[in-house]
């Protein structure tokens, strides 16, 4: 229950309406407990007083007490399920925030599909229980005390037959609810990997299209989803029996007690109407019972899903700003790596030992064979990771003394495969700054030679790109990419193959508009286009996580080492041929 109390403390911003909802469900369960009162005396007046203005007049209180019953329910059972789904609204916002909050490490230990399964199916078990299990309890608890208590003041025999039924049926709900959760994770771990294909089959459409996998990927899917099934099938098996088993008990209390009751009344130890109230609070009585039965195990489901959320919830964020972080009000842009050493896995490292320098306002290129570490260097720019030796420096600062935001803000990010988000161009851009005007909205847009392409689109800058982008070519995509860098105006621009997959015609507008958007930053371009790098003010070049050659183009030409080599035999065929990555 310790891991549930955490999905409680949702609650407490809704303490007041809580309480009233509660004063609500009181007093409906006490109306409740008096209705075989008044049952009873109906039932005497009838058979035994006879007197027809008794009946009248219990009648009439009978009717008034039901519609203050029924006002009282709609009012707590609207109150508990709204603060129930609100509690649920704002559990999955704070999920997906923290979500966000994790390291670049965590994606890549996990798979979309399964983070998606926690935050629909788990998340959707627990919402079941924030909802119903509450109330239930509550009203429960309160209908089985009071009803237990007037039964004894009516009948303390009556009451110890069904006392004896209890503690058989309290072991039998905790041993059934232990094997229902289990079973339960199980069911949700199958759907969270079949929700994983499914992900996957979606995302990678056009490879599967391409290579004809159509079938391979639904029987992969079929797979998954058959053996959450089974495990479906297993939890159905034993909690089928549940019911039948409450409901056999239930007839066999209630045929103990007319035995019983019915030869009493023969003997004259009580009334036809102590025998009916009697018998209208045991099966009130047995509501509660193996409704407690049906939420413990309901419980035990919703705590295995809370186990499944928690289990990412409490996973803490790698990377984060420091207790007391150095703030930049705004930055020169100088960067440097010192004796920087980093592996995604220990025993592996990708950087070793590498330090360079670049001065504010400069433009370097990264070059180097496949794996060399150009795009590692990258992500320990933007923090993705921390070096496992050694530092970065922006400004002579550590940037792990920086809070993390706030230098972000200073640096922009061109990639090579530019994936847009599925709104609109115009959210697409501003992406950069959302609160700019739509005259920096078009300044940047145009800057970017995209203002006139966009123009032509059916709804302009209101025409939604599609799913990452789908709806436009690989240079339009490139260009609203630029645009929002330009409408971020950074310090530091990192470009990554910016352009390496594009044609002639569209290389030329992307470079005039990168040419613009470099100017009087300083840039880190990995792997660019012979003209960029022929130009840059610095070449670092990489080989097997070591930086080996720094200097200009004419410089490393000269030296016929690396540089030479990939130049002349690998990175360059003809003039506009891309540096290989």
């Amino acid at each position: 229950m310790k891991d549930f109390a955490k999905i409680l403390k949702y609650a407490c911003p809704y303490k007041k309406s809580l309480i009233f909802a509660f004063l609500c469900l009181v007093l409906t369960s006490m109306i409740n407990l008096v209705l075989p009162l008044i049952v009873r005396n109906m039932i005497n007046a009838v058979i035994v007083l006879k007197d027809s203005g008794v009946l009248d007049t219990l009648t009439r209180d009978l009717v008034l007490i039901i519609l203050f019953q029924a006002m009282f329910a709609v009012t707590h059972n609207y109150i508990f399920g709204f603060v129930g789904h609100r509690m649920t609204t704002d559990f999955r916002i704070d999920f997906f925030a923290h979500i966000q909050s994790l390291s670049l490490r965590f994606f890549n230990d996990r798979r979309v599909g399964e983070i998606l399964s926690r935050m629909s199916n788990d998340i959707s078990v627990i919402q079941n229980a924030l909802v119903t299990i509450p109330v239930a309890v509550l009203r429960q608890t309160i209908t089985l005390l009071g009803g237990l208590a007037i039964i004894f003041y009516l009948n303390w025999k009556l009451t110890g037959l069904i006392l004896l039924v209890l503690p058989p049926l309290m072991l039998f709900a905790r041993i059934f609810g232990k094997r229902l959760r289990v079973f339960s994770e199980k069911v949700q771990d199958k759907l969270a990997k079949a929700a994983v294909v499914l992900e996957e089959g979606v995302s990678s459409i056009k490879i599967v299209k391409s290579y004809t996998r159509e079938t391979h990927e639904q029987k992969r899917f079929e797979k998954e989803i058959e053996t959450a099934f089974e495990e479906s099938v297993r939890k159905v098996r034993i909690s089928s029996f549940f019911g039948p088993f409450i409901l056999g008990l239930t007839f066999l209390i209630s045929a103990l007690l007319i035995w019983y009751g019915g030869y009493q009344v023969m003997q004259g130890a009580t009334t036809p109407g102590e025998l009916a109230a009697f018998f209208l609070y045991a099966l009130i009585i047995a509501g509660p019972i193996g409704m407690f039965v049906r939420i413990y195990t309901q419980v035990q489901e919703a705590l295995g899903a809370v186990r499944r959320v928690y289990e990412i919830l409490d996973t803490e964020p790698l990377i984060k700003s420091p207790e007391n972080p150095v703030a930049l009000s705004g930055i020169e842009g100088k960067i440097e790596y010192e004796n920087v050493t980093f592996g995604y896995r220990e025993e592996s490292p990708v950087l070793k030992n590498v330090s360079f320098e670049i001065l504010p306002g400069e433009t370097a290129a990264l070059v180097g064979p496949t794996g060399a570490g150009k795009s590692t260097v990258i992500q320990l720019l933007h923090r993705f990771f921390d070096p496992d030796k050694g530092c970065v420096k922006i400004d002579g600062h550590d940037i792990r003394r920086l809070e993390l935001k706030n230098f972000l803000e200073h640096i922009a990010l061109v990639p090579q495969e530019t994936l847009l988000f599925g709104g609109s161009v115009r959210e697409n851009i501003l992406y950069g700054k959302l609160d700019a005007t739509e005259e920096e909205l078009i300044t940047a847009s145009k800057s970017a030679n995209a203002h006139e392409f966009i123009r032509q689109l059916e709804n302009g800058y209101d025409t939604l790109v599609g799913e990452k982008g789908v709806k436009l070519s690989g240079g339009e995509r490139q260009r609203i990419a630029i645009a929002r860098a330009l409408l971020k105006n950074p310090k530091i621009l990192v470009l990554d193959e910016a352009t390496s997959a594009l044609d002639n015609r569209s290389e030329s507008l992307i470079q005039e508009a990168m040419d613009r958007l470099m100017a009087n930053r300083t840039t880190i371009i990995i792997a660019h286009r012979l003209s960029t790098v022929r130009n840059a003010d610095k070449i670092i070049v990489l080989d097997k996580g070591c930086v080996v050659e720094v200097g200009k183009h004419d410089e490393l030409m000269e030296n016929q080492n690396l540089y030479y080599d990939l130049y002349t035999l690998k990175m360059i065929e003809t003039p506009s041929s891309p540096v290989e990555a």
